[in-house]
């Protein structure tokens, strides 16, 4: 546990330590023109006038903090970022869970059928070409026709962007075991059922769990461009992204995008801590 944090606390000092000087590189040509403009301004001084703009390219660290704050307290307002959070969280999640569902029942038929894998691999891997921002609003139409409302329609995007990596890493995972295993279960005359559920699926784990780590940034990514997708959708972080970018409130957007990589870092821990539980062997490496 200390050994991950060290780096990540560096890595942090670091950002923390340039943060400021590049606040004052983006800034301060634009502070410098609203001076040159004749611009009211309370500041005299150019990097002053940076630290304190109404629209700044990269908010003042103060900027951030009354930003957060503000975003943030009272807990439980409509407009505070907890329980918007939370929403975008659980739309994550039921994303994650029903892309498991399809990753994981694409990738039994690739590994067990070759003319599976040849019919259906070209069409899930261009199906992740399609821009998401233009797609989530289509289905949230085609999802309300069909009377599917509610956090189900965000789940689905979400699902619909997380299934690919389940799916290449669950079959990679199920094409994982020795070849000599493979022998050995045939000899004892296993069946297929029996090979998947003995030695296919228990050697998948470790690459699902990766899989997993990378599916649920890609679901948290689809959730929030489904809740800015989806008209009359109140909660979320992609509706506050959507209201506080029509207001052109430019440090409500960075806090909202801050915490939206929060989310997602801890998002990524809960995948960490359900893998140690369930594959203890793996704590030791």
């Amino acid at each position: 546990m200390t050994r991950n944090l060290v780096p990540m606390l560096v890595v942090a000092l670091v950002v923390v330590a340039l943060y400021y000087p590049l606040m004052l590189l983006a800034n301060v040509p634009v502070a410098q023109q609203a001076l040159d403009n004749g611009a009211a301004l309370e500041c005299k001084t150019t990097v002053a006038c940076a630290s304190s703009l109404r629209s700044p390219v990269l908010p003042a660290p103060m900027q951030l903090w009354t930003g957060f704050r503000s975003l943030v307290l009272p807990l439980t307002a409509p407009t505070s970022i907890l329980p918007n959070a939370w929403a975008t969280a659980g739309n994550t999640l039921l994303g994650l869970l029903l892309a498991t569902l399809v990753g994981i029942f694409f990738a039994i038929g690739i590994v067990a059928s070759r003319a599976f894998e040849r019919s259906l691999l070209p069409w899930v891997v261009a199906s992740q070409t399609v821009p998401i921002i233009a797609l989530a609003p289509m289905l949230v139409v085609v999802l309300g026709q069909y009377g599917v409302q509610g956090a189900l329609p965000k789940a689905i995007i979400a699902a619909f962007v997380a299934f690919f990596p389940i799916t290449i890493g669950v079959a990679k995972g199920l094409r994982s075991p020795d070849p000599l295993a493979l022998e050995l279960m045939k000899t004892y005359n296993a069946s297929d059922q029996q090979t998947y559920l003995k030695l296919r699926f228990p050697a998948s784990v470790p690459y699902l769990f990766t899989a997993f780590k990378v599916a649920i940034t890609a679901a948290l990514i689809g959730a929030i461009v489904a809740e800015i997708s989806t008209v009359g959708f109140q909660q979320g972080l992609g509706r506050m992204l959507f209201e506080n970018s029509r207001a052109s409130d430019v440090v409500s957007i960075w806090v909202i995008m801050l915490s939206s990589a929060l989310l997602g870092i801890l998002l990524v821990a809960l995948v960490g801590w359900v893998e140690r539980w369930v594959t203890p062997w793996q704590r030791a490496r």
